[in-house]
């Protein structure tokens, strides 16, 4: 068993990943996206069937929006 040194992490890659398709990976390469703001949302297993891609959860959202502000002018 190899000593691990110390800041090293050990090895925890399954043995079925085969490392050759791994490379080309750019590094950073999505990161001044995420620096320009995302909002990353996981949708439950039970709703996710639903709503096949973000525009379709922004449409409903929007909705459901506009039915809340149409709600709560009529209660004041």
């Amino acid at each position: 068993m190899k000593k691990v040194q110390k800041g090293e992490r050990p090895d925890e890659l399954r043995p079925e990943y085969d490392l050759s398709k791994l490379r080309g990976g750019v590094r950073g390469k999505y990161a001044e996206r995420w620096k320009a703001g995302t909002n990353l949302v996981l949708l439950s297993l039970d709703v996710a069937p639903y709503f096949p891609d973000e525009q379709s959860v922004n449409h409903a959202l929007r909705s459901l929006i506009s039915i809340a502000k149409a709600q709560f002018r009529q209660a004041h």
